[in-house]
């Protein structure tokens, strides 16, 4: 069993950064997909950015484009999410996610990902 465990998340004011990161213990391949998501309350849960774990494929919602950036670090089994310029309608839980299958189809999608990290809390003051 993958588990992701999200840190980094905190208040920041309008236009500030954050760094997120998501540690993954137990058997990750070379071959994995992880996402950012992220979830307001009353909202749905969204796609932020996703990251081939060991190629240089990268996918960002349109949102987030120029001001996100998805990093991964493959020999310490972790992933990243610098966040910068971030606006008020950023403030979200922001959840870490895997997905097992060698093969990502649809990286922006949720239904996607089979590991979930239990969040963590992003707020954003305007």
């Amino acid at each position: 069993q993958v588990q992701l465990i999200e840190s980094g998340g905190g208040l920041v004011q309008a236009g500030g950064s954050l760094r997120l990161s998501c540690a993954a213990s137990g058997r990750l391949s070379t071959s994995v997909t992880t996402g950012w998501f992220r979830q307001a309350p009353g909202k749905e849960r969204e796609f932020v950015a996703a990251i081939r774990w060991s190629g240089s494929s990268t996918y960002y919602r349109d949102s987030v484009t120029g001001r996100f950036t998805i990093t991964r670090d493959n020999s310490k089994n972790t992933v990243n999410l610098q966040m910068n310029s971030l606006k008020h309608e950023d403030t979200a839980v922001y959840y870490c996610a895997a997905d097992k299958d060698p093969i990502a189809t649809t990286p922006r999608s949720k239904f996607e990902y089979d590991y979930w990290g239990q969040g963590t809390q992003v707020t954003v003051s305007s």
